[in-house]
């Protein structure tokens, strides 16, 4: 029998929540410990894994842990390097579980331990980062033992941010950003991200700090999309290698909180993903108004830019030190994917609608009614978002264009024209 071990970090220490056992994938099951079940500390690491004695069952184990490692190429190559099943989440996870998005680490036999530590990189390691895309980042990910979710090319590093040095994490060192490469075959991704990011601070949406790391001369092979990881705020005074480290709070997206697997992320039929996203607010979160005001503006504003991508892995719940205070994580992953002329289907319904081209402000108000919020406040927001959107977009078009990205006028030009926002 197999048997992965769950440790997940509360109030920066780390507790043995529970494991992973099993003969194979189909009978592999997650059961919480029992020295973790009666103990003071003792919370959910998923909304989707209640506390309890029992076992999981195979599913609900997948569906949630599953959930922690990356998709697409990255996976793939991880895969062919450990000479495994791409479809074996468990072996995969036993050797990239070090560092997951949030504060779960899980390791394959009790006592392995792996020295921490940060190793310098120099500019022309971060440019050859940026260069090499995905295939680089794949690398770092097999190093470091770092699992992240997504699609996208990406790697975990360390920023100190008075100097101005990136790291690379080795061990049970944190990261403290996550970067990301451009993409191969969608031009000018790193800029888009970066101008829908800024257009959506603009606006009040609550987003983490972004930035471009430009190695060259603003081209794509030069640029990296940096993000300063929310999961890692700084508290106390542990330090490695002379470094300040943060503490990691527990994340999880709604996909892994409502039990689905991440095959399922984009709702095909209507199954009521958005009524399900603001009921588990209404029901697990600390201040549940406030966050679902602000679930309610990032999907108003995900329409409004044209981003067809925004599945249900793209919204988090966040947690605080103890496990107990939940809320919404900021938005992240936003992109206009109407550029690159994409699929017109949202990732989910809004409202009845699927095609980003039929949903209309009216579609709007019917998905308030669905979501069950204040179709009157619900509207006004959205039209609050509606009226400040182009004005926002120009602004931090403009700011971007100061910085030598001259091409972001005409992105701007083409999300206004493939947008949510010209239906309105």
């Amino acid at each position: 029998m197999r048997t992965l071990l769950v440790y997940i970090e509360i109030h920066g220490e780390r507790r043995l929540a529970g494991s992973i056992a099993g003969n194979s994938l189909e009978d592999a099951c997650f059961q919480y410990d029992k020295t973790y079940l009666s103990s003071p500390y003792g919370a959910p690491v998923s909304i989707s894994l209640p506390l309890q004695k029992e076992p999981f069952s195979a599913l609900q184990t997948k569906c949630f842990f599953e959930g922690l490692l990356p998709e697409g190429f990255s996976r793939k190559a991880v895969a062919n390097w450990m000479k495994a099943d791409e479809n074996d989440y468990l072996t995969i996870l036993s050797v990239l579980g070090a560092e997951c998005l949030g504060a779960i680490k899980i390791i394959e036999e009790q006592g392995r331990t792996s020295g921490s530590g940060y190793e310098k990189l120099t500019m022309e390691q971060v440019q050859r980062l940026a260069a090499e895309g995905a295939t680089k980042s794949t690398e770092i990910l097999l190093k470091t033992h770092l699992s992240l979710t997504g699609a996208t090319g990406k790697a975990g590093l360390y920023l100190d941010e008075k100097s101005n040095t990136w790291y690379l994490p080795r061990g049970d060192a944190p990261s403290t950003h996550i970067v990301k490469q451009s993409h191969i075959r969608l031009s000018r991704i790193v800029l888009n991200e970066q101008l829908c990011m800024l257009t959506a601070k603009k606006l009040g949406i609550d987003v983490p700090y972004s930035f471009i790391i430009n190695t060259g001369k603003g081209k794509d092979p030069e640029i990296l999309y940096a993000t300063r990881r929310y999961d890692r705020p700084y508290s106390g005074d542990k330090c490695i290698d002379s470094l300040p480290v943060p503490l990691r709070l527990h994340q999880e997206d709604f996909a892994q909180a409502m039990g689905i697997s991440a095959r399922d992320k984009y709702e095909k039929t209507d199954s009521g993903y958005l009524r399900r996203m603001f009921a588990m607010i209404r029901f697990h979160c600390s201040d549940p108004v406030a966050e679902q005001i602000k679930l309610w503006k990032m999907i108003c504003y995900s329409y409004l830019i044209g981003n067809t991508d925004c599945h249900i892995k793209n919204y988090s719940f966040l947690y605080g030190e103890d496990l107990r205070d939940i809320r919404l994580a900021p938005a992240y992953d936003i992109v206009s994917t109407r550029v690159y002329h994409m699929t017109n289907e949202m990732s989910f319904f809004i409202g009845g609608e699927l095609d980003i081209c039929h949903i209309k402000r009216s579609t709007f108000s019917i998905a308030a009614k669905d979501a069950g919020l204040s179709e009157r406040l619900a509207m006004r927001l959205f039209d609050e978002l509606a009226d400040r959107f182009e004005p926002a977009l120009n602004a931090a078009s403009e700011e971007l264009e100061l910085l030598g990205f001259d091409t972001c006028a005409a992105m701007k030009d083409t999300i206004i024209a493939n947008g949510g926002y010209a239906n309105l």
